[in-house]
């Protein structure tokens, strides 16, 4: 069962999804948040094949859009990383009241950018039972260095922020970037995009990336499970970025990089392999009584 909810965060509705498996019965249940990649969407998304993922596994989950994402309110594509974390622990107050749910057993996930505030949200807040993180990044500096490997490639994006920063101070307005620029993506992997992904974005969301460090929090996880799940030689998020998140956790947490689609475990040719991975994870260090 699905169904279509709003919730607030500062002040802001924010549009989602929940997720109820068939087997429900009235006894609470373990769930999952489910966090969107970069200015993406909960709908036709990796976050919404990850949503539907977690209520064939036998959990509760909520996919929802970002505040200035999607169907929820907010100034379009204006998105900082910390505003996304407060979303993340605003989401979870909101289906720890559920019915459906056991309060205690909530669990989030999210897909490349919505993974790192994945483990950022689990890194500050007790609250977060279980943290699976997709394609995920931990330094932002590090991570767009990675995105842009040449002197050239690295100084356009570079040049491209500093002069978003002087139109800002001189104008008071944002100046506008390619999503690309940001966050280059081959085009024959474009096609794993949301179609209602948002195409370009202030120069404010990349200096906000680039000062995100979810490495200084991940050690905080433990003893709750994380689960860093990448694809190898991920031509999108440099897949070390998975490597260095679990050098600094602390136990329990398991790092699994897979031969797949860059950046996209979920593709539908993949998928059958990569689900049962998580899904056998998920039954040793998280498990739901509807575990088939």
């Amino acid at each position: 069962m699905q169904e279509n909810i709003t919730f607030e965060s500062d002040g802001l509705k924010l549009s989602g999804v929940v997720h109820i498996p068939d087997g429900y019965d009235g006894t609470p249940l373990p769930a999952f948040i489910v966090c969107h990649g970069f200015v993406g969407s909960k709908d036709e998304s990796h976050a919404q094949i990850q949503a539907e993922m977690m209520e064939d596994f036998g959990y509760v989950a909520l996919r929802f859009d970002f505040r200035c994402c999607g169907e929820s309110e907010g100034e379009r594509a204006q998105v900082r990383c910390m505003d996304q974390v407060a979303d993340a622990k605003n989401a979870l107050t909101w289906l720890a009241k559920r019915p459906e749910v056991d309060a205690k057993r909530i669990g989030i996930t999210g897909h490349s950018f919505g993974a790192a505030v994945s483990v950022y949200t689990a890194g500050v807040d007790e609250r977060v039972a279980c943290c699976l993180s997709s394609c995920g990044w931990g330094d932002g500096e590090r991570k767009f260095r990675g995105q842009h490997p040449t002197e050239e490639s690295w100084a356009k994006f570079v040049t491209i922020l500093d002069e978003g920063r002087k139109h800002k101070q001189e104008t008071g307005e944002s100046a506008w970037m390619s999503r690309f620029d940001a966050v280059p993506i081959p085009p024959a992997l474009r096609a794993n995009l949301s179609p209602k992904a948002i195409m370009e974005i202030p120069t404010e969301t990349a200096w906000s990336m680039r000062n995100f460090r979810a490495d200084d929090v991940v050690a905080n996880i433990a003893p709750r499970p994380l689960l860093l799940f990448h694809t190898a030689n991920d031509t999108i998020t440099p897949t070390i970025e998975s490597v260095r998140l679990w050098e600094k956790a602390n136990h329990p947490k398991e790092l699994m990089l897979i031969d797949t689609t860059a950046h996209f475990p979920l593709s539908p040719k993949d998928a059958p392999r990569t689900k049962a991975m998580m899904k056998g994870w998920l039954d040793k260090f998280f498990p739901t009584p509807l575990a088939s």
